[in-house]
């Protein structure tokens, strides 16, 4: 007779371990929710003291480059998604190819996320005493980069947490005998990559669209 996944004492069956994790994942992230709330609140109060400032400022964000960083992580999404399934069909091999290139995917946006650093400290756009802007208001223009610097570089850090996780489970994906104790994990953790992409499909037109449109 196949052995049945471990559950913990607590619980009295897999399915009511599952569902107790899947809520206190949703919890957590209900928590996220909260704290890029704060962010995206403090975004818009200063978007309408400042607004054609901000529509300046965003005009010197590299919209191509975030475009393309947008493009890496909805891929990722879906490597994510057939991670998920390949969990559930049991198919090792699979399952940590398909998480590691969701995070190289990951490290990708990484790298050209550094890259668009790189070049707005280098155009004296990051907001600490050498900042400088061309533009009629200064002032509120550092406060777009600020407000830019800092939500972006907390989503950077959501993404390497997801990167550094992936690679766990992959790990785990190759080491675990008996596969379908990752499924729920597996799960989750998707839920939490879906959600960090999710916060950059909203910040990607704050950022870079603001007075882009015709």
């Amino acid at each position: 007779m196949p052995a049945e996944p471990a559950v913990a004492h607590q619980f009295e069956d897999a399915t009511q371990q599952r569902d107790a994790s899947t809520l206190g994942m949703w919890v957590f992230l209900a928590t996220e929710v909260l704290f890029f709330g704060a962010l995206f609140l403090g975004y818009t109060v200063y978007r309408l003291r400042f607004p054609e400032v901000f529509r300046e400022a965003s005009g010197h964000t590299l919209v191509v480059v975030g475009t393309l960083n947008t493009a890496v992580l909805l891929l990722s999404s879906f490597t994510m998604v057939m991670a998920v399934r390949a969990a559930e069909l049991k198919r090792r091999l699979s399952l940590a190819g398909l998480l590691l290139l969701t995070a190289g995917l990951g490290l990708t946006f990484l790298g050209v996320k550094a890259f668009e650093y790189a070049h707005e400290i280098h155009e004296g756009l990051f907001p600490n005493a050498s900042f400088h802007f061309a533009g009629a208001d200064p002032l509120g223009a550092r406060m777009f980069f600020y407000l830019y610097f800092l939500m972006t570089g907390v989503h950077a850090l959501h993404v390497t947490i997801g990167i550094v996780m992936l690679g766990i489970f992959a790990l785990r994906a190759l080491l675990t005998p008996r596969l379908e104790r990752l499924h729920t994990p597996v799960d989750l953790l998707g839920l939490y990559w879906h959600f960090v992409d999710i916060v950059w499909v909203f910040l990607f037109p704050l950022i870079y669209l603001v007075g882009r449109h015709t």
